[in-house]
């Protein structure tokens, strides 16, 4: 059974600040994928894993927010090493890492603002 989350689009007002934004702080190559609908660019992405996928996208409909909705990003890596890159990149940290649970039970996570002013969330259980 997969996960519940299937794809994430993420908004962007500036497709190429934020496409670089992601490529600085997990050290990707973001896909450009050619939409009718606006500019589009996917994480790199494993078909066979049970999480969501995602996408930064530009076009109209999408408006960046740090109010509402906030995605958390599953790394493979201390969060310390992303969270180093963000304010380089033109993000802000909202909160640095922090357990996740009463003990760490449930991983690491973090808080950050993104290039286009989305509030956004780093999980790791590293």
């Amino acid at each position: 059974m997969r996960n519940t989350m299937y794809w994430v689009e993420i908004p962007a007002t500036k497709f190429e600040r934020a496409k670089k934004f992601y490529e600085t702080i997990f050290n990707i190559e973001m896909i450009p994928v050619s939409i009718p609908r606006g500019k589009y660019a996917i994480f790199p992405v494993d078909p066979n894993a049970l999480g969501a996928g995602g996408a930064i996208v530009e076009g109209e409909g999408y408006e960046p927010s740090e109010k509402g909705r906030v995605v958390y990003m599953d790394r493979n890596e201390d969060l310390d090493i992303p969270l180093s890159r963000i304010e380089a990149a033109g993000g802000k940290i909202i909160h640095s890492k922090i357990k996740n649970g009463a003990n760490g039970e449930f991983g690491f996570i973090a808080q950050f603002i993104d290039s286009e002013g989305n509030r956004m969330g780093l999980h790791s259980n590293i």
